[in-house]
Parts: structure tokens; sequence; C-alpha cells
């Protein structure tokens, strides 16, 4: 087995006869109404070397992924609160139960996708306003908290990474017995470094749940794959770690 360069720079596994071994993995990427960045994932999951199928936020089969990604966006116009409404599409009602269910399906929820988790309670704690009250958009610095997630085995643990910001529904909050037992058992998965741009509890960026197979962050780490489309620092390949994680634990086989 060898190795070829992608377009953001990370290597992908070819077998004998030059076929990418991480295109046999498929991640779904959800699509509701309101959702934006769900080309933006798919083209993260593609220069991973996996590959990204559709899912429609009506279906009610979940197409046989290996791992889903609900992007980020406004699903629904967040009316009622974000991803209040989204938490019962029939889809997430498939998702919930695979990533509640012995296989563990990864699921990576990004920005609204990240509101969506917790609104369904597959992720503890709420989502509401930045404490400026505006939409915020930025370059974001991130400490990578815990690298045993299925989502962030390819970082080192305290390594920090630079991915686009861009939210209005940001501050992460839960009660002080919840940010504890996160704290304790190493759920918290990214930290805001230098400055904390919603005012999240504890400078919290992203969790996981007790299991690991299921991560949400409010940065968006599909805008971060490839050089000259991200930010400036390390190529502004920094989010493509997260696509790479996954895949090479499907296709390694470990949970």
């Amino acid at each position: 087995m060898t190795e070829l360069p992608l377009i953001g720079g990370a290597p992908v596994a070819v077998d004998a006869d030059g076929a990418r071994v991480l295109a046999g993995a498929k991640i779904g990427v959800v699509t509701f109404p309101g959702t934006l960045d769900d080309r933006d994932a798919a083209r993260a999951v593609r220069l991973a070397g996996g590959t990204a199928v559709a899912l429609w936020h009506g279906d009610t089969e979940l197409a046989d992924v290996d791992a889903v990604v609900i992007p980020g966006g406004f699903s629904y116009g967040d009316y009622l609160r974000a991803g209040a409404i989204s938490r019962f599409a029939p889809l997430m009602s498939k998702i919930i139960d695979a990533a509640n269910s012995d296989a563990k399906l990864p699921v990576l929820g990004i920005c609204n996708g990240f509101q969506i988790l917790t609104e369904s309670h597959l992720l503890p704690g709420s989502m509401i306003k930045n404490d400026h009250l505006k939409f915020l958009c930025r370059d974001q610095v991130l400490r990578v908290e815990n690298n045993t997630t299925l989502w962030t085995s390819d970082y080192k643990a305290g390594e920090e990474i630079t991915v686009p910001l861009k939210n209005q529904d940001g501050q992460y909050i839960a009660d002080d017995k919840t940010l504890d037992a996160l704290e304790a058992e190493g759920r918290v998965v990214f930290r805001y470094v230098g400055w904390n741009p919603n005012g999240s509890r504890r400078d919290i960026a992203g969790i996981s749940n007790a299991a690991g197979n299921v991560v949400g962050l409010m940065p968006h780490p599909e805008h971060a794959v490839e050089p000259g489309f991200g930010p400036e620092s390390n190529a502004g390949t920094d989010g493509l770690g997260f696509f790479t994680s996954v895949l090479n634990k499907i296709v390694g086989g470990a949970q």
C-alpha cells in the first residue's frame, strides 16, 4: 500500500492498483431546508479520500453510510431555536438511533449541526445567541483537548489549529454539573484560544458524547481543507484532519 498527496496536503492510502482505499468509506452529508455548507462538507469528504453521500432531511433510511456529517447553515431559518425544528426530521430519528446503537455510528455536527445535536440530546447543553448579540465571521484558533474521538484521532493532543468561525447563536451553555462532567470525562474536544468569540462557557468550542463517536463544534473545519481557500496559517488545511480521522478509523476498523 502506498500513499498519494491530496490537494489539501494530507496523504491518502491507495492499494496496489492505485485505487483509493478510503473511497470505500461512505460519509453521509445531511441537507435541511436552509443548510448552507452541505456542498463544502461533501467536498471535504472527497478531499480526504472518502465518498460523500447526499442525504435529505426527509429520508427515512441512512443509505448504508459509515458516518454522518450534519453541516452548518440556518435550518428552517433558525425559527423557534437554532436546530429545534430539524431535530424532528425523519432522518434525525435514524441518526439518533444509529449513534446510540452498539454500532455507534460516527456523527459530526458543525455549527448549525452542533445546535441540532444538542436539540436532539445526542450532546448535552444548548446554544444561545452570542454574548455580543451580533453575527461574527473570523478565523479562529482552537486547541485540540481530546484527540481520542473518531473525528480527532489525526490531531495531537494540545495541538492548535485555525479554522473559520461564523455564527450568531454560537454561545455554548450548560449547568455547572454538566460542565464539570464534561471536563472530568475528557469530553471537551476543542477550546477557543486567544479570545472567546461568543461567550461559550469555559471557552468550549466543541464537545463529544461519552463514546466519542458523536462530536459537535461551532467553527467550520470544512472551510479549511485546501490551500488558498481557508485561513493562511498551516496552508489553510487544518480542518482536513476531521475527515481523515474518521475515514482512517472506518477503514482501519477501529472504534
